[in-house]
């Protein structure tokens, strides 16, 4: 018997599975790495390794499916704001350091090698972010959606591309140091404040019920905790070399990510017009 489904039904589900894959497709991709030996410090600095077209591609698809999840909610103001992180976080580099890094001493730095590849593509991604801004507003307006949410989303994406803009030309050193783990804590923790919302404040024509809810409450605690075990392990001066506390932290963070798109597929997948958030 054929199941009818409508097309924004159809396009919803592809959308959240993709989200799954492509963080399914980023897992595998490091942990072919390091079955082959090589002791990655975190699943970032795979941009560095023969993973890194998978470690940018995968984020990349994230961005742009985070963005096609349409709707005016709080939630999806949020996620498209952590859409434009998983830009940063796939383009701007984390900092290495140590022997064959190609950085001074023990200082971290992202390599003069591939700084003009950086710098290129945070200028394209850049621009083509600010001009998805414009292009939204456009269209919201001759859509009639134009509302304080829609133009709140926006100027906070504006703002911080040209925040990241003003940082690199007045203090480029720290930007490229800091830059990528900024977007990457913002990033989960924006995940985090939407998972929390789901559990708070469900979704009126869900028939999943408190398990569901639970299920985003736990994620949204777990995301929490493990950036602050994360911090205070950093705080203390944890060894990373010998204990790669931030690779199996982001690990998990990844792992949650997956999760909670997959309970919010299974939870949506029947809606005939499942717009995120209510």
């Amino acid at each position: 018997m054929r199941l009818r489904t409508t097309s924004t039904q159809r396009t919803y589900r592809y959308v959240r599975l993709a989200l799954i894959g492509a963080t399914v497709l980023l897992a595998l991709s490091v942990g072919i790495e390091i079955a082959g030996g090589d002791p990655l410090p975190s699943i970032s600095s795979a941009y560095y390794t023969p993973a890194g077209p998978v470690f940018v591609g995968a984020l990349s698809a994230i961005a742009l499916a985070l963005l096609a999840l349409s709707g005016r909610s709080l939630e999806q103001a949020l996620l498209d704001v952590a859409a434009v992180l998983a830009l940063a976080i796939a383009y701007l580099p984390t900092a290495v350091a140590g022997p064959g890094s190609g950085c001074p001493g023990a200082t971290a730095c992202v390599p003069d090698a591939v700084m003009p590849t950086v710098v290129n593509n945070a200028v394209a991604v850049a621009s083509v972010v600010l001009l998805g801004v414009i292009a939204a507003l456009i269209l919201a307006r001759v859509q009639g959606t134009t509302s304080r949410g829609v133009t709140l989303t926006a100027a906070t994406v504006a703002g911080l591309v040209v925040a990241g803009a003003v940082w690199a030309g007045v203090s480029p050193t720290s930007f490229f140091v800091i830059a990528h783990e900024a977007a990457a804590v913002g990033f989960f923790l924006l995940i985090a404040a939407v998972a929390a919302l789901a559990a708070w404040r469900p979704h009126p024509r869900s028939s999943h019920g408190r398990g569901v809810r639970l299920a985003y409450g736990a994620v949204a605690a777990a995301i929490v905790l493990t950036l602050a075990v994360l911090v205070a392990a950093l705080l203390a001066g944890v060894d990373t070399a010998a204990v790669p506390v931030i690779l199996w932290g982001e690990a998990v963070a990844v792992g949650l990510f997956a999760v909670f798109w997959l309970v919010q597929t299974i939870e949506l997948w029947n809606e005939v017009d499942p717009t995120l958030g209510p």
